[in-house]
């Protein structure tokens, strides 16, 4: 046992200087994307200048017309209060993160598991939402795909991002078997405490 102990330790602390950055990364990306929402959320019509400077290439992608669509809405869009960083909707975000990533899923799972989510991690919202991103681990491509939301029906995703009645977010970022990156979001607003009386 003993021999083997410290090959083991050794090991560890490989693997441990070798994680550090990826998940140092992940952290970093995910109070990036905090940020960016809240920036786009306070300066529509600013996200709507910078979508309309950016070069073609960068909405390869998108459908057709999706692009001028979102920059007419956030021309027309009031600035919204900054959503906060809640570690509670962190820890229900990456739930669903992780356990996409090992399986490859995409979506947001059954019907009602966000706020099963929500609530095993202490959340007990009047609203809630999810937006989901792949395949970028940059935060302004993640918003920026999200706010044109091309392809998506009745632009949910957008509406998530300016819906004045969410004040609070949780994001968490990582790989994805399928699609290299992943990042959720998780909002809430009309937070109650549990157990308070009515």
């Amino acid at each position: 046992m003993f021999l083997c102990r410290p090959a083991f330790l050794r090991a560890a602390a490989v693997a441990a200087v070798f994680l550090l950055p990826a998940i140092a990364h992940a952290a970093d990306l995910e109070e990036a994307v905090l940020d960016e929402l809240n920036y786009v959320r306070a300066h529509p019509g600013e996200y709507a200048d910078e979508l309309r400077r950016a070069p073609d290439w960068a909405f390869e992608q998108e459908e057709a017309g999706a692009v001028e669509e979102a920059i007419d809405f956030l021309e027309r869009q009031n600035p919204l209060a900054p959503l906060k960083g809640d570690a509670r909707l962190d820890a229900a975000a990456r739930q669903h993160a992780e356990r996409q990533a090992a399986r490859g899923e995409v979506g947001h799972g059954p019907a009602g598991s966000l706020g099963v989510r929500l609530r095993a991690a202490g959340i007990f919202a009047g609203l809630s939402a999810e937006n989901i991103s792949y395949g970028s681990d940059d935060a302004r491509a993640i918003v920026r795909q999200l706010v044109i939301d091309s392809r998506v029906a009745g632009r949910g995703h957008r509406r998530n991002i300016f819906t004045a009645s969410y004040s609070a977010a949780g994001v968490a970022c990582g790989g994805h078997r399928q699609w290299g990156s992943m990042c959720v979001i998780d909002f809430a607003g009309a937070l109650m405490e549990r157990g308070r009386a009515e």
